[in-house]
């Protein structure tokens, strides 16, 4: 079973949400303990939580979703409603734009049909880094993309006149939205203009290597969480980005490891 926490975070939605849509009944938990409340997830129902993230960002209601699913809607018929919202999304603002990326996003994910599933994946510890680091939230996943290119430039330009570490950046699904903490390793115990931020140990991780362009990471996203959950391990905190080589403008030789903490059930 997944806790409402990793459910959340393995589906990019706030825990907001998904207390929403099961008192809406469009999504209710597999368990809820009777003393405490405490929700948990199956992860047969991350199909389901895909579609109906979907299914939003298409303009839907939450009564509409439920009665495209209750009747049983294929990844046929939301694809060619995501096409169509396609179409209009194009032509709206910034943000707008982002969105329909993560809408084509899910529909890949529904779809399963160009999905990395033979990605390099590893299981091994992670050691304590050191980020000169800055941190935001955002209320949706969509709204990144166009903070932390900035956040990173802002740190470099911080530490001009210093050799620049590995970049790295850690997401980590709250309450509101996602935090983001991202920046450089670096052995300084301070630094005049920048926050030094300590991302701890783990004892365990999955571990996966995306090679290309951040447009794509969402696949090989999707084949670390199935590797995590074949392997009978759940999510046990926020996952790391470290950016092995990330050099040229269009990304095509970009090499970015991805690092999921586990733990046992």
């Amino acid at each position: 079973m997944l806790s409402i926490g990793m459910f959340a975070q393995i589906g990019q939605v706030t825990h907001r949400m998904l207390r929403h849509w099961d008192t809406a009944g469009l999504l209710r938990p597999a368990q809820v303990d009777p003393s405490s409340g405490y929700r948990s997830y199956d992860p047969s129902q991350l199909q389901r939580l895909h579609q109906i993230v979907a299914l939003r960002d298409l303009g839907f209601g939450l009564e509409e979703i439920s009665l495209i699913l209750d009747r049983g809607a294929t990844a046929r018929k939301i694809a060619e409603l995501l096409h169509i919202r396609q179409a209009q999304v194009a032509a709206e603002h910034q943000l707008a734009t982002q969105r329909l990326a993560d809408v084509q996003r899910r529909l890949q994910l529904i779809s399963k049909e160009n999905l990395m599933s033979h990605i390099e994946i590893i299981h091994k510890p992670l050691p304590a880094v050191r980020l000169a680091a800055g941190r935001f939230t955002v209320a949706e996943q969509p709204e990144i993309a166009g903070r932390i290119g900035p956040l990173f430039d802002r740190i470099a330009q911080s530490l001009q006149g210093q050799s620049l570490a590995t970049p790295i950046a850690q997401y980590n699904g709250t309450e509101d939205g996602v935090e983001v903490i991202a920046g450089y390793a670096t052995s300084a115990q301070s630094l005049a203009d920048v926050e030094i931020i300590v991302l701890p140990a783990v004892p365990e991780a999955i571990c996966g290597v995306h090679l290309g362009s951040m447009d794509s990471i969402h696949e090989s996203w999707q084949a670390v969480h199935e590797e995590v959950l074949a392997r009978g391990l759940l999510p046990t905190g926020p996952c790391r980005e470290v950016y092995v080589r990330a050099l040229s403008e269009d990304q095509a030789d970009w090499v970015t490891e991805l690092q999921q903490p586990v733990g046992t059930p």
